[in-house]
Order: structure tokens, then sequence, then C-alpha cells
């Protein structure tokens, strides 16, 4: 139980049906990369393999909850001229940690992502919620609002990380799962998938199939 600032009444941290829309909705009905259209850079980018989309999933999850959480706590501080400048602010410090977190802990998949990482300081998805729902909520449902969209971003990301490196060179998470003609198996690599562009037609044929599967998720003319 905690207190409202400013209500003197006592709140509970319920999670009810609205609640729990907050946090599903993102998942598949909304998911900031397939319907909201937001942070594909990303996920063009860094999803070659599945760790390097695990790594970069953690960090978008960890920043977007932190900063939303720090954003709705100051909200009514905030001055409406600066809010964009503090939000970046917030979101570019944590940033920075995780930064330098996966550089004393994974250096290797450090230099890879090193570039990727600074990147979320700008995805318009942490951004995006922090500015559109953060600065309009209490701390718990803007918590539940990122986790909700940073888990819907970092499962497109792990499920096109997935597809490229299992068709690109027949592995998962550096594991050997199709056996590659050049070692006597029966599956050859498609070169394509390891290139930038494959992302895109990764994300593309999931949001038609999406589209497809779920005609209410195609805009209405």
């Amino acid at each position: 139980m905690s207190t409202v600032i400013g209500s003197g009444r006592p709140a509970r941290f319920t999670f009810g049906p609205n609640e729990r829309a907050t946090l599903t909705d993102p998942l598949i009905a909304n998911n900031p990369i397939t319907v909201q259209m937001l942070g594909v850079c990303s996920a063009l980018a860094i999803t070659t393999r599945v760790d390097n989309a695990v790594v970069m999933s953690v960090g978008v999850i960890l920043v977007a909850m932190i900063a939303s959480l720090a954003v709705s706590l100051i909200r009514e501080r905030i001055p409406t001229a600066i809010r964009i400048i503090v939000q970046l602010a917030i979101i570019a410090s944590l940033v920075t940690v995780f930064d330098q977190v996966l550089e004393a802990t994974f250096y290797e998949i450090s230099l890879e992502l090193s570039v990727f990482v600074g990147l979320i300081i700008t995805n318009c998805m942490v951004l995006g919620r922090a500015e559109g729902y953060a600065m309009r909520h209490p701390p718990f449902p803007a918590v539940l609002d990122a986790l909700g969209n940073a888990l819907g971003y970092a499962l497109i990301l792990i499920v096109v990380a997935a597809t490229r490196e299992l068709l690109g060179v027949g592995k998962l998470l550096g594991f050997q799962v199709l056996p590659l003609t050049r070692d006597g198996g029966w599956y050859e690599p498609n070169g394509l998938m390891v290139l930038p562009p494959s992302a895109l037609f990764v994300i593309g044929l999931l949001i038609w199939a999406m589209r497809t599967w779920w005609p209410s998720l195609v805009e209405k003319d």
C-alpha cells in the first residue's frame, strides 16, 4: 500500500483489467514495432544473432521501465518547455550506466553493440512511452506500460534474430541446429539472411502475417 501525493488517501497497487491490458496489449495487438512502427532501426541493425538481440532487449526493458518510473514521479515538477530535455537526460543517463555495465560484464558483445546501445537514447519507443504515457499517469501504470511495450519490442527482436541466425548460419545462440552441407549435412546457409536488408524482409513478413491473422490491426481508410 502507498499514499498518493497530495491526496492524503492510501492507494493500492491493484492489477485489474486496465492494468492487464496496459501490460499485454503491446505484445501483439499494439506491438511497438509491427503495429506502431517504432524502434525499427535497431531491429534492422542488431538482429543477426539471438544473443545480441537478447542483450539489447534487456537494455531497452530496463531503461524504459526506470525512465518511465522516474518521469512519472517528477512529472508534476517538470516545466512543460523543457520536458523533452529532461526525459532525454534521464534516458541518456540510464543508457550510459547500462553501456558501462555491459562493457564490464560482456565485453565482446559490448564491442558489437556499443554504437547501437547508444541509440536507445533516441529510440522512439522509449521516449514515446515517457512522453506519451508516463507524463500523464502515476508510477505503477507507467512502469506497466513501459514493461509491456519493451517486452513487445523484445519479442520481435528475438523472433527476427532467431530467424536470421538460423537461416543464415544454421545456428541458435551459437549452437549448430541445422547441419551444414560443408560439414556433410543437408542445409546450405542463406547468405542473404546475415545482411541488413533481410531484417526488413522478416519484419515485413511478420507485419503481413499479423495483419492477416488479426484484420483489426489493418488501418481503416
